[in-house]
């Protein structure tokens, strides 16, 4: 299974992202902290090395993600050459503000009034880059919502003297082909629901979690895991979430169950779990 999800806009802002990195100092990569591989757009990494630029990467919403397992993502990426990695949870003011002081020392000659540090955010859709972009000028700029692809062009700003930012809308790859990487974006809601169902990545979900953290579920729904498979997880919430089809004896509503399970995991209520770890390699992207 392949996902074609690219809205018309993401064309533009691709273009767009190219031509203004000319004049940038630093990438501000905003990356999802539970999936941080999955959510890196190699388009970034290429257009960045390409004009030699020095990346901040942004593991956002750390705050939902396995602590251990963040740790060593940024062990991985501060390895890297250019490359300077922090996790954060950029819904927190505090957090966001951290973001123009660890820019800086990656274009140390970019301080002053007449030589200002600028900074692009970059990164797929829902991974938080409008979030972060009203944290840091401390006023709503940015359209910010729960689903894919809410800003549409570039929004630049001046946060003082001697910084300025500039917003990009969300840029995904034309074609993701590895299936692996496809449900985990769209289990972090960054591709439009309606490319995948929620069904199908419920399920690839409830297989993650019945792996890596099978306590969550008993927790969080109060069922016992043993025996279940993925399919049996989603029945299982239905059961105990009372999810029943009215109009065909009182059949099983898996659709409303996996709905259930995916916002559960999407708002942090299922704890702090990540989907995937240094290791586990997102294949072909195109």
């Amino acid at each position: 299974m392949s996902i074609q999800w690219f809205p018309g806009h993401m064309n533009a802002a691709r273009k767009e992202a190219a031509k203004t990195m000319e004049v940038i100092d630093v990438i501000v990569e905003v990356l999802d902290a539970r999936i941080p591989d999955a959510s890196c757009n190699p388009l970034i990494e290429e257009l960045r090395l390409a004009r030699q630029r020095p990346s901040l990467k942004v593991l956002n919403k750390a705050d939902l993600a396995d602590p251990v397992i963040t740790q060593a993502w940024l062990d991985l990426y501060n390895r890297q050459p250019g490359v300077s990695a922090v996790a954060l949870s950029c819904g927190h003011a505090g957090d966001a503000a951290k973001l123009p002081h660890l820019c800086q020392p990656l274009a140390p000659h970019r301080n002053s009034s007449a030589k200002p540090l600028r900074m692009l955010i970059m990164g797929i859709p829902n991974v938080g880059k409008s979030t972060l972009m009203n944290q840091l000028l401390k006023r709503r700029v940015a359209r910010v919502g729960d689903e894919p692809a809410v800003t549409k062009v570039q929004q630049r700003h001046k946060l003082n003297d001697h910084m300025a930012i500039t917003d990009s809308p969300g840029l995904l790859w034309g074609t993701i082909k590895d299936p692996h990487v496809g449900l985990l974006l769209a289990t972090i809601n960054a591709v439009g629901h309606t490319v995948v169902d929620d069904e199908t990545v419920a399920e690839f979900l409830a297989a993650i979690l019945l792996a890596h953290y099978p306590a969550r579920l008993t927790a969080r729904y109060g069922f016992a895991v043993e025996g279940l498979n993925s399919t049996g997880v989603i029945d299982a919430v239905a059961r105990k979430r009372g999810c029943l089809l009215t109009r065909s004896g009182g059949g099983l509503d898996r659709d409303k169950a996996a709905r259930i399970l995916l916002s559960d995991y999407r708002n942090g209520t299922l704890g702090r779990t990540s989907l995937e770890a240094p290791g586990t390699r997102s294949e072909e992207r195109s």
